[in-house]
C-alpha cells in the first residue's frame, strides 16, 4: 500500500527527514514513533499530498504521490494533528459537506454517512454541534471524516493527543478494528499507544529510521530472550554454586526476599529461554519454587535502547 524509498524534506538550514525508506503492506495497522520533532508529521504531510519532498519517491497504492496527485488523495483519509473542525456545523451537516467535497455521490454519501456514524460512534450526537461536542468525540468526527469516502489507507496524525484516559480507550478500539479493512498509518509519541493497537512499528529518529518490525521480533533482537526472574526456597549457596555450572547462564544475581524464599535474576547466554531448564532444575533438586517468569521488555524499553545505541553510533 506505501511505498517510501529514499525520502529526504528539507528546510532551510535543517533536515527533517533523511533518506527514510519503509513499505506498509494492506491491511496492516504501522505505527509510526518518535520524539517530538522527530519527522513524524513531515512524513505524514508528504504521503497526503501536502507538502513536498525534496527528493526521494512515494508510492500509495501504485500510485506516485508527487506525479499523481489526484488518484492518490481519492484513496487517502487523514486526520491532522490539530484536526480543523468548523464548531458551528452539526456533525452529520459537516460530514455530508466533507463527503461533497471529496466528490462523492448523493447516493453513496447517503449510504456512507449512516456507516461511518454508527462504526465511529457518533449516533448519538450526529445532530449535536461540534463546538458542544467533548474533544474525544471530536476526535471521533475526525475519524469518520477521514473514513467517509473508504479509502484504502487512512493516515492518523497524533488522533488520541488530549484525550482522558477513558477517550483514548475509546479511540485505540475503533483503531484497532480498522485493521484489515483499511491500512492505517499511525503517528504517534506515546509509546504504549503503538504497543495496543498496532502490529508492526516504525521507529523514527532524528529523521531516519533505525529499525521497523514487529514488537515481539524487536523485543526478541535487541534484548536476546530475556532475563528470567524466579522465587525459589533453597540455600543461597546451593543456588549460586548450581547457577555457576550451568553455561546457559551468562549472569545471575541472588537476593533474600520474605521468608525461606530467594529472588533469583537469571541473564541467559545467546538468547536462550531459561525457563524450561530453571523447572526442571528446581523439580531434580527439590526446591520449592513460587515464581518462574520471563522479564517483558517494553517499547519504550526497545525505543530508548534503538535511539540510545544510534546516537552513540552518530558520536
Amino acid at each position: 500500500m506505501i511505498e517510501v524509498e529514499n525520502l529526504t524534506k528539507r528546510y532551510a538550514g535543517h533536515t527533517a527527514v533523511s533518506g527514510v525508506s519503509f513499505s506498509v503492506d494492506r491491511g496492516e495497522i504501522v505505527g509510526l514513533l518518535g520524539l517530538n520533532g522527530a519527522g513524524k508529521s513531515t512524513i505524514m504531510r508528504i504521503l497526503s499530498g501536502f507538502l513536498p519532498a525534496t527528493s526521494g519517491s512515494v508510492r500509495v497504492a501504485g500510485y506516485d504521490v508527487f506525479h499523481q496527485s489526484t488518484e492518490t488523495r481519492k484513496r487517502i483519509g487523514y486526520m491532522p494533528e490539530n484536526n480543523p473542525l468548523p464548531v458551528e456545523m452539526r456533525v452529520r451537516e459537516y460530514l455530508k459537506f466533507r463527503a461533497r467535497l471529496k466528490g462523492m455521490t448523493r447516493a453513496h454519501i447517503r449510504e456512507r454517512l449512516d456507516a461511518v456514524i454508527t462504526q465511529c460512534g457518533l449516533a448519538d450526537v450526529h445532530k449535536k454541534i461540534i463546538g458542544h461536542l467533548s474533544k474525544g468525540y471530536r476526535q471521533r468526527v475526525g475519524l469518520a471524516d477521514a473514513l467517509i469516502h473508504e479509502p484504502e489507507l487512512v493516515i492518523l496524525d497524533e488522533p488520541t493527543i488530549g484525550l482522558d484516559p477513558n477517550q483514548i480507550r475509546s479511540v485505540r478500539q475503533l483503531i484497532k478494528s480498522l485493521g484489515g479493512a483499511y491500512t492505517v498509518l499511525l503517528s504517534t509519541h506515546i509509546l504504549p499507544e503503538v504497543e495496543m493497537t498496532c502490529t508492526r512499528v516504525l521507529i523514527l529518529h532524528q529523521g531516519r529510521i533505525p529499525v521497523a518490525d514487529t514488537p515481539e521480533n524487536l523485543r526478541a533482537t535487541i534484548f536476546q530472550g530475556g532475563m528470567v526472574l524466579a522465587e525459589i526456597a533453597a540455600s543461597p549457596d546451593e543456588l549460586r554454586n548450581r547457577f555457576e555450572e550451568i553455561e546457559q547462564i551468562e549472569h545471575f544475581d541472588v537476593s533474600p526476599i520474605e521468608g525461606d524464599y530467594y529472588r533469583c535474576a537469571l541473564t541467559p547466554r545467546d538468547g536462550v529461554d531459561l525457563r524450561p531448564l530453571i523447572y526442571e532444575e528446581a523439580f531434580r533438586n527439590q526446591w520449592r519454587m513460587r515464581e518462574l517468569t520471563r522479564e517483558r521488555h517494553t517499547l519504550e524499553d526497545i525505543f530508548v535502547r534503538v535511539t540510545r545505541s544510534h546516537e552513540e553510533e552518530a558520536a
